[in-house]
Order: C-alpha cells, then structure tokens, then sequence
C-alpha cells in the first residue's frame, strides 16, 4: 500500500490493529487533494483491510481535518481508503465488489464476515467510484422499460443505450415524473442528440418522451405491439367456448386446446396442431378470422419498406374494424392511434430486447440476494455486473 508509513501494531480481540499513518506531513483536503493548515485532529478510528492468514486486519488512525480555502473544514485525504466516512479500505472494498460479481451477496457476507446491508453500501459506493465518466455523455438511441423487484407494485425505471447495449441511468418509481427526472439530468444540449427512443405502449412514458424530447422518434417495442394482438386471438379463442358452452356444452369442446396452436408461430407447430388449424375454417370460422388477422399482422412488420408497411396497416385496422370481433376492433383502434411510433419500428430497426436481457439479468441478481428491500441496492448491483466495470481480484506481489 503505497503513500503509508507504519508506526507499529496491537493485538486485540478482532484481529490485528496496525497503527499507520499518511506519508505526507502537511494535510491534503479530502475533497479537491489539496495542502491546506491543519484545523484539528479526531479521535482514533480503525478501517478494515484484507484478511491475512484467516486474522483480520484493522488500520488505525486519528485522521486530521483541515481547512481547506475551497472546500472548508475536510476530513484530510487517506491513502488507503477514498471515502472518510467509510469503515473499509479501498482493496477491501474492491475485494467485497469483485465477489458480489459472481455470487451471492449472503456468500460474501459469510466469507468477508461483515453485515448483508453493508456488502449493499460497499456495492453502491464502489459503483459510484468506478463510474467516473459520464455514463449519459453521447446518447443517441435508448430503451426504456420498467423493472418489477419487489412484491406490492415497488418497480425502478432502467434506461439503456442502445448502441452500447448497457445500463446508463436508473430510478425508483415508473410514472412520468420519474422518467421526466432523467431528462432533467441529461440537460437541454444532450436531449437535443436524441433521435429515438424505444418503449412499451406505455402511457407515461409516452407523455414523459413528448414533453421532454418532442423531437425525438418513439419506436413502439414489437414484441408489445403484436402482444396486443396475440391476447385479441385469445380473448375471442375465450368468448367463442362461453358462447358454444351456452348453445352445446359438446360443440364448445372443439375450441377446447387451442389456445397454443392460434398463438404459435407455423414453423413451431407440431403435427397435430397444424391438423387442428387445418380444420378451423370450417369448424369455426371466427376463430379463424382472428387467426389470420393474426397471422397477416406479423407479416406485415416483417416487411422493410416503411410506406408499404403504413398502407398495410391500414387495410388491416379496416379489416379488424369490420371484422366483429370486438377485441380486434379494439385492437385496431389503438393501433391507428399511434399508427407512426409502430411505423417507426421498421425504420429504425429498435427494439427493447437489450432492456429485456438486462431485466432478466436484474431478476436473477434479485434471486441471487433473495430480495433487496431499497431500489438503491438493486441499481447498484445492476451498475456492477452489468456494465463494463472490471474490478480485478486481490492480488498483491511482494517482490518486483
């Protein structure tokens, strides 16, 4: 550990007590690293290092504060930790992180013998000290989607850079305030770079994205979009078995076991599923409409020409529209609402895959801690594992 003089060492009940003690004689500023006068001294504190030989090892100090002319009355700079207020030296800090990378917090906690909400506060701070550029600098593309990880509605808002494919910013809540609060970090200059934003059909990101970038193209998510339309198939799959349950409890048997192969893209079909939809048109024929109004809509957003795919959509809510389906009806409603943000899909090209990958990773980092119980404990976890920190395990040599 460079920049530290050792002044000797005491055995006691916890481990082992070595009393150090800065190189530099003058005081530097805990905040800009800069010599100051001395202002007075504080009573003698112990930081946690590494582990030798299964003993635990403390560093004692009585830290100085000085009176620096830029930052006031400051805890002087230490060599071996960057936060005064923390209880951990920095390599010890880097060791709890680079572990809570790759297994279970309640694992680091036993091998680290230190607390469950403190391996949490190491995380956030060591996330904060690795994440010195400006993650929101250079935005063009991004996802946004919400993260369910609590019980009782508790969620977070994740924004990610489409380009890079990595989280950028995250907060608790999903309303429009909360997504509004990131427009309002990135500043006037860097939304003007915005071009498009990918979301889900949600309201309040709706709202929040015109108000604050109402320049930028929203890209409606596809797998949502033709989401709507697979639950419109399932919704009449259900009316049409009450309606036959009324007429002939074994007539509305036929529509029993159809749910998968309706909603099943043709090439996962198995063979008795292809041979049940091979019989649909003449055992019902309203389920049958619903399966190719389906099946047309898909095909429609597989095309890449965007004038093409506009008129398309169009003949289809018509078709939807005079269909009697009421759930197609609705369908078809929204989709000539917000006809130009799912138009813009075959544009750009976005999707929200990248923010569903990195939810997923978030759930199972959420089953690897059984839980967290403040959303600053799971983005700090999601900072850490998935972006592109690096943090390298302890190593030290002692001859060079």
């Amino acid at each position: 550990m460079k920049s530290l003089v050792v002044e000797g060492f005491e055995v006691i009940d916890e481990g082992l007590a070595i009393d150090v003690k800065p190189r530099w004689l003058r005081v530097r500023c805990g905040g800009c690293g800069r010599r100051c006068s001395q202002y007075d001294r504080r009573a003698a504190r112990r930081w946690r290092h590494l582990d030798f030989g299964g003993v635990q090892i403390w560093l004692r100090y009585a830290p100085r504060r000085g009176n620096c002319p830029g930052c006031g009355v400051r805890v002087e700079q230490l060599p071996w930790t960057c936060w005064s207020r923390s209880r951990y030296t920095t390599a010890f800090e880097d060791a709890v992180a680079f572990l809570t990378q790759r297994c279970d917090k309640s694992s680091v906690e036993q091998t680290m013998r230190m607390s469950w909400r403190s391996v949490g506060a190491v995380v956030e701070r060591v996330v904060g000290r690795r994440h010195g550029e400006d993650r929101l600098a250079g935005l063009r593309h991004i996802g946004i989607d919400e993260l369910s990880y609590r019980k009782g509605h508790r969620y977070i808002t994740l924004v990610v850079d489409q380009d890079t494919g990595m989280p950028v910013w995250a907060a608790d809540g999903k309303n429009a305030e909360t997504l509004g609060a990131f427009f309002d970090e990135l500043g006037p200059e860097r939304c003007q770079l915005i071009k498009a934003v990918s979301i889900d059909m949600s309201q309040a990101y709706i709202k929040a994205v015109r108000s604050k970038v109402p320049h930028a193209q929203i890209v409606f998510d596809r797998f949502h979009v033709q989401k709507l339309v697979n639950e419109a198939v399932d919704e009449t799959r259900r009316e049409e078995w009450r309606r036959l349950r009324e007429l002939d409890k074994d007539q509305a048997k036929s529509v029993k076991g159809l749910r998968w192969p309706l909603l099943k893209n043709t090439w996962n079909l198995t063979p008795a599923q292809s041979e049940r939809l091979s019989t649909l048109q003449r055992d019902n024929k309203r389920l049958y409409r619903a399966y190719l109004l389906k099946q047309s809509f898909a095909a429609i957003l597989d095309r890449r020409q965007p004038n093409v795919v506009t008129r398309m959509l169009q003949d289809w809510c018509g078709w939807a529209a005079r269909s009697r389906l009421p759930a197609f009806v609705k369908v078809a409603r929204t989709i000539r609402k917000h006809l130009d943000d799912i138009v813009a899909y075959i544009r750009w090209r976005l999707t929200n895959g990248l923010v569903e990958g990195i939810n997923g990773k978030a759930r199972v980092l959420t089953r690897r801690a059984y839980g967290f119980h403040s959303p600053q404990a799971l983005i700090a976890m999601i900072m850490l594992c998935c972006t592109n920190i690096w943090i390298a395990p302890p190593r030290v040599r002692l001859a060079k």
